[in-house]
Protein backbone atom coordinates (compact mmCIF):
# COMPACT_ATOMS: atom_id res chain seq x y z
CA UNK A 1 0.00 0.00 0.00
CA UNK A 2 0.95 3.62 -0.52
CA UNK A 3 0.87 4.95 3.34
CA UNK A 4 1.52 7.97 4.78
CA UNK A 5 3.38 7.32 8.28
CA UNK A 6 2.72 10.55 11.02
CA UNK A 7 4.13 9.56 14.13
CA UNK A 8 6.94 11.56 16.49
CA UNK A 9 8.82 10.06 19.57
CA UNK A 10 10.91 6.62 19.76
CA UNK A 11 7.64 4.16 20.42
CA UNK A 12 7.00 4.75 16.96
CA UNK A 13 9.91 4.05 14.99
CA UNK A 14 9.69 0.54 15.11
CA UNK A 15 6.45 0.78 13.06
CA UNK A 16 7.98 2.53 10.53
CA UNK A 17 10.48 -0.19 9.85
CA UNK A 18 8.12 -2.70 10.02
CA UNK A 19 5.74 -0.96 7.56
CA UNK A 20 9.04 -0.97 5.30
CA UNK A 21 9.80 -4.56 5.97
CA UNK A 22 6.33 -5.62 5.05
CA UNK A 23 6.83 -4.01 1.39
CA UNK A 24 4.73 -0.88 2.04
CA UNK A 25 5.97 2.54 0.04
CA UNK A 26 5.99 5.43 2.95
CA UNK A 27 4.42 8.71 0.37
CA UNK A 28 6.01 10.75 3.25
CA UNK A 29 6.50 10.94 6.93
CA UNK A 30 4.50 13.48 9.23
CA UNK A 31 6.21 14.29 12.43
CA UNK A 32 6.91 17.26 15.39
CA UNK A 33 9.03 20.11 14.44
CA UNK A 34 12.72 20.12 15.80
CA UNK A 35 12.49 21.72 19.35
CA UNK A 36 14.99 22.68 21.35
CA UNK A 37 16.76 20.18 23.57
CA UNK A 38 19.77 18.97 25.95
CA UNK A 39 22.00 21.88 27.67
CA UNK A 40 22.62 24.18 24.54
CA UNK A 41 19.27 23.86 23.71
CA UNK A 42 19.77 23.77 20.11
CA UNK A 43 16.54 22.22 17.82
CA UNK A 44 16.43 18.39 18.36
CA UNK A 45 14.55 15.98 15.45
CA UNK A 46 12.21 13.65 16.87
CA UNK A 47 13.34 10.42 16.61
CA UNK A 48 11.15 9.45 13.64
CA UNK A 49 11.98 12.58 11.89
CA UNK A 50 16.09 11.50 12.65
CA UNK A 51 15.21 7.51 11.30
CA UNK A 52 12.93 8.86 8.14
CA UNK A 53 15.86 11.01 6.77
CA UNK A 54 18.45 7.95 7.71
CA UNK A 55 15.98 5.78 5.69
CA UNK A 56 15.79 8.58 2.85
CA UNK A 57 12.02 9.43 3.17
CA UNK A 58 10.53 12.59 2.90
CA UNK A 59 10.00 14.21 5.95
CA UNK A 60 7.23 17.14 6.79
CA UNK A 61 6.76 19.26 9.92
CA UNK A 62 3.88 21.28 9.69
CA UNK A 63 3.10 22.85 13.26
CA UNK A 64 -0.36 22.25 12.73
CA UNK A 65 -3.18 21.98 9.67
CA UNK A 66 -4.53 25.26 10.14
CA UNK A 67 -2.73 26.23 6.46
CA UNK A 68 -4.35 25.27 4.00
CA UNK A 69 -1.37 24.64 1.62
CA UNK A 70 -0.63 21.95 4.49
CA UNK A 71 -4.01 19.94 4.06
CA UNK A 72 -3.41 20.55 0.19
CA UNK A 73 0.07 19.39 0.05
CA UNK A 74 -1.39 15.80 2.28
CA UNK A 75 -4.52 15.34 0.41
CA UNK A 76 -2.18 15.54 -3.03
CA UNK A 77 0.02 12.46 -1.93
CA UNK A 78 -3.01 10.12 -2.90
CA UNK A 79 -2.12 7.80 -0.73
CA UNK A 80 -4.38 4.19 0.20
CA UNK A 81 -3.60 4.98 4.34
CA UNK A 82 -2.39 6.98 6.99
CA UNK A 83 -0.91 5.16 9.76
CA UNK A 84 -1.18 7.40 12.73
CA UNK A 85 1.18 6.39 15.85
CA UNK A 86 1.77 9.05 19.17
CA UNK A 87 1.77 11.60 16.15
CA UNK A 88 0.96 14.59 18.62
CA UNK A 89 -1.40 16.53 17.01
CA UNK A 90 -5.75 16.09 16.63
CA UNK A 91 -6.17 15.67 12.61
CA UNK A 92 -8.23 17.83 11.01
CA UNK A 93 -11.51 16.21 9.34
CA UNK A 94 -10.08 17.14 5.94
CA UNK A 95 -7.12 14.68 6.41
CA UNK A 96 -8.92 11.61 7.81
CA UNK A 97 -11.25 12.02 4.35
CA UNK A 98 -7.76 12.17 2.46
CA UNK A 99 -6.92 8.65 2.15
CA UNK A 100 -8.50 6.20 0.43
CA UNK A 101 -8.89 3.77 3.24
CA UNK A 102 -8.78 6.40 6.06
CA UNK A 103 -6.30 6.69 8.75
CA UNK A 104 -5.69 4.30 11.34
CA UNK A 105 -4.00 4.63 15.10
CA UNK A 106 -2.05 3.01 16.54
CA UNK A 107 -2.72 2.90 20.50
CA UNK A 108 -1.07 1.88 24.03
CA UNK A 109 -3.75 0.77 25.49
CA UNK A 110 -7.10 -1.53 25.83
CA UNK A 111 -9.59 1.11 24.65
CA UNK A 112 -12.21 2.77 25.52
CA UNK A 113 -9.65 2.16 28.73
CA UNK A 114 -6.70 5.01 28.97
CA UNK A 115 -7.85 7.72 25.75
CA UNK A 116 -5.34 10.35 25.30
CA UNK A 117 -1.55 11.08 26.43
CA UNK A 118 -0.01 8.66 28.49
CA UNK A 119 -1.73 5.51 28.59
CA UNK A 120 1.68 3.04 29.49
CA UNK A 121 2.21 5.54 32.32
CA UNK A 122 -1.46 5.71 33.87
CA UNK A 123 -1.79 1.80 33.90
CA UNK A 124 1.41 0.58 35.64
CA UNK A 125 0.32 3.81 38.20
CA UNK A 126 -3.70 2.37 38.53
CA UNK A 127 -2.41 -0.62 39.13
CA UNK A 128 -3.93 -2.66 35.91
CA UNK A 129 -2.94 -5.62 35.30
CA UNK A 130 -3.24 -5.99 31.15
CA UNK A 131 -3.10 -3.62 28.67
CA UNK A 132 -1.76 -3.83 25.15
CA UNK A 133 -2.66 -1.92 21.70
CA UNK A 134 -5.34 -1.72 19.69
CA UNK A 135 -5.69 -0.22 16.23
CA UNK A 136 -8.25 2.08 15.67
CA UNK A 137 -10.27 3.99 12.85
CA UNK A 138 -9.82 7.47 13.12
CA UNK A 139 -12.42 9.79 13.46
CA UNK A 140 -12.62 13.29 14.77
CA UNK A 141 -12.73 12.68 18.75
CA UNK A 142 -9.89 11.70 21.12
CA UNK A 143 -9.02 8.19 20.64
CA UNK A 144 -13.24 7.42 19.90
CA UNK A 145 -13.16 5.32 16.93
CA UNK A 146 -14.05 2.02 16.05
CA UNK A 147 -11.57 -0.92 16.65
CA UNK A 148 -10.46 -3.09 14.02
CA UNK A 149 -7.96 -5.14 16.24
CA UNK A 150 -7.08 -5.66 19.65
CA UNK A 151 -3.60 -7.31 21.46
CA UNK A 152 -3.18 -8.13 24.96
CA UNK A 153 -0.35 -8.24 27.09
CA UNK A 154 0.08 -9.09 31.16
CA UNK A 155 1.53 -6.27 32.82
CA UNK A 156 4.43 -7.72 35.21
CA UNK A 157 5.10 -6.93 38.28
CA UNK A 158 8.77 -5.96 36.99
CA UNK A 159 7.36 -3.55 34.33
CA UNK A 160 8.18 0.06 34.26
CA UNK A 161 6.75 2.51 31.98
CA UNK A 162 10.04 1.52 29.66
CA UNK A 163 9.88 -1.67 29.44
CA UNK A 164 6.29 -1.64 28.91
CA UNK A 165 7.03 1.10 26.57
CA UNK A 166 9.51 -0.85 24.11
CA UNK A 167 6.84 -4.28 24.69
CA UNK A 168 3.94 -2.17 23.05
CA UNK A 169 5.84 -0.88 20.04
CA UNK A 170 6.88 -4.11 18.88
CA UNK A 171 3.32 -5.31 19.70
CA UNK A 172 1.84 -2.52 17.42
CA UNK A 173 4.54 -2.51 15.02
CA UNK A 174 3.24 -6.21 14.24
CA UNK A 175 -0.27 -5.32 14.60
CA UNK A 176 -0.45 -2.51 11.89
CA UNK A 177 1.31 -4.74 9.41
CA UNK A 178 -1.30 -7.68 9.68
CA UNK A 179 -4.00 -5.15 10.07
CA UNK A 180 -3.33 -3.91 6.51
CA UNK A 181 -2.80 -7.07 5.29
CA UNK A 182 -6.27 -8.17 6.05
CA UNK A 183 -7.97 -4.65 6.15
CA UNK A 184 -11.00 -5.21 3.67
CA UNK A 185 -11.88 -7.85 5.65
CA UNK A 186 -11.63 -6.68 8.63
CA UNK A 187 -14.86 -5.80 10.66
CA UNK A 188 -14.74 -2.12 13.15
CA UNK A 189 -16.10 -2.23 16.52
CA UNK A 190 -17.81 0.75 18.03
CA UNK A 191 -16.05 1.00 21.94
CA UNK A 192 -18.47 0.79 24.42
CA UNK A 193 -19.41 3.86 26.12
CA UNK A 194 -18.97 2.02 29.64
CA UNK A 195 -15.39 1.92 30.90
CA UNK A 196 -14.03 4.90 29.12
CA UNK A 197 -11.01 7.07 31.07
CA UNK A 198 -8.39 9.54 30.22
CA UNK A 199 -4.64 9.30 30.52
CA UNK A 200 -3.44 12.46 31.17
CA UNK A 201 -0.11 13.63 30.58
CA UNK A 202 2.38 13.22 33.27
CA UNK A 203 3.97 16.07 34.75
CA UNK A 204 7.26 16.48 37.16
CA UNK A 205 4.56 17.29 40.10
CA UNK A 206 3.55 14.06 40.51
CA UNK A 207 7.25 12.50 41.10
CA UNK A 208 7.62 13.24 44.72
CA UNK A 209 6.94 10.37 46.56
CA UNK A 210 4.95 9.95 49.79
CA UNK A 211 5.73 7.31 51.68
CA UNK A 212 2.58 7.37 54.08
CA UNK A 213 1.22 6.12 50.89
CA UNK A 214 0.09 2.00 50.76
CA UNK A 215 3.77 0.26 49.83
CA UNK A 216 1.78 -1.21 46.75
CA UNK A 217 1.16 2.35 45.56
CA UNK A 218 5.01 3.74 45.90
CA UNK A 219 5.94 0.48 43.82
CA UNK A 220 3.90 1.61 41.23
CA UNK A 221 4.49 5.12 41.41
CA UNK A 222 8.10 4.38 40.60
CA UNK A 223 7.97 1.80 38.02
CA UNK A 224 5.07 3.74 36.42
CA UNK A 225 7.59 7.22 36.29
CA UNK A 226 10.57 5.25 35.35
CA UNK A 227 12.92 6.77 33.00
CA UNK A 228 11.17 10.08 33.31
CA UNK A 229 10.40 12.23 35.03
CA UNK A 230 11.75 9.63 37.72
CA UNK A 231 9.95 8.69 41.27
CA UNK A 232 11.90 10.94 43.82
CA UNK A 233 12.23 11.53 47.48
CA UNK A 234 14.73 13.62 49.75
CA UNK A 235 17.99 12.27 51.86
CA UNK A 236 20.23 14.42 53.70
CA UNK A 237 19.44 17.05 51.40
CA UNK A 238 19.76 14.73 48.03
CA UNK A 239 16.92 14.25 45.96
CA UNK A 240 17.34 10.90 44.96
CA UNK A 241 15.30 9.30 41.78
CA UNK A 242 14.26 5.75 42.33
CA UNK A 243 13.68 3.40 39.02
CA UNK A 244 13.16 0.26 40.01
CA UNK A 245 11.65 -1.48 43.20
CA UNK A 246 9.59 -3.99 44.57
CA UNK A 247 7.43 -5.13 47.23
CA UNK A 248 8.65 -5.91 50.69
CA UNK A 249 6.76 -7.72 53.67
CA UNK A 250 9.53 -5.09 55.86
CA UNK A 251 7.86 -2.67 58.25
CA UNK A 252 8.54 0.30 60.09
CA UNK A 253 7.73 4.29 60.67
CA UNK A 254 7.00 6.23 57.39
CA UNK A 255 9.98 6.83 55.33
CA UNK A 256 12.15 4.87 57.69
CA UNK A 257 15.28 2.90 55.97
CA UNK A 258 14.37 -0.84 57.35
CA UNK A 259 17.04 -2.69 55.62
CA UNK A 260 19.75 -2.48 52.29
CA UNK A 261 17.83 0.13 50.44
CA UNK A 262 14.43 -1.15 51.88
CA UNK A 263 12.06 2.04 52.76
CA UNK A 264 9.24 1.59 55.09
CA UNK A 265 5.45 2.95 54.01
CA UNK A 266 2.17 3.95 55.51
CA UNK A 267 1.38 0.16 54.99
CA UNK A 268 4.48 -2.37 53.91
CA UNK A 269 7.48 -0.94 52.45
CA UNK A 270 9.36 -1.12 49.13
CA UNK A 271 12.80 -2.42 48.33
CA UNK A 272 14.87 -0.15 45.61
CA UNK A 273 16.44 -2.23 43.21
CA UNK A 274 17.51 0.63 40.81
CA UNK A 275 18.20 4.42 41.63
CA UNK A 276 20.17 7.46 40.45
CA UNK A 277 21.78 10.37 42.97
CA UNK A 278 22.51 14.39 41.74
CA UNK A 279 24.51 14.45 38.96
CA UNK A 280 25.14 10.47 37.85
CA UNK A 281 23.40 7.74 35.91
CA UNK A 282 21.00 5.51 36.82
CA UNK A 283 22.78 2.54 38.61
CA UNK A 284 21.94 -1.14 40.70
CA UNK A 285 21.64 -0.33 44.45
CA UNK A 286 25.04 -2.35 44.72
CA UNK A 287 26.34 0.25 43.20
CA UNK A 288 24.81 3.14 44.91
CA UNK A 289 25.53 1.77 48.48
CA UNK A 290 29.20 1.94 47.81
CA UNK A 291 28.87 5.65 47.91
CA UNK A 292 26.07 6.39 49.65
CA UNK A 293 25.83 6.09 53.65
CA UNK A 294 22.65 4.93 54.32
CA UNK A 295 22.19 3.32 57.97
CA UNK A 296 18.79 1.53 59.10
CA UNK A 297 16.46 3.87 61.20
CA UNK A 298 17.60 7.16 59.08
CA UNK A 299 14.34 8.28 57.03
CA UNK A 300 14.07 9.46 53.52
CA UNK A 301 11.64 12.95 53.18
Amino acid sequence: MRVIFMGSPAFSVPVLDELLAAGHEIACVYCQPPRPAGRGKKDRPTSVHARAEELGLMVRHPLNFKDPVDVADFEALQADVAVVVAYGLLLPQALLDAPAKGCLNIHASLLPRWRGAAPIHRAILEGDVETGVCIMQMEAGLDTGPVLMRIETDIEAEDTTETLHDRLSEIGAAAITDALFALDALTPEAQPLEGVTYAKKVTKAEAQIDWSQPAQKVDRQIRGLSPFPGAWSSYNGERIKFHMSKVSDATGSVGEVVGPFTIACGEGAVEILTAQREGKRAMPVAEILKGLDLPIGTTFE
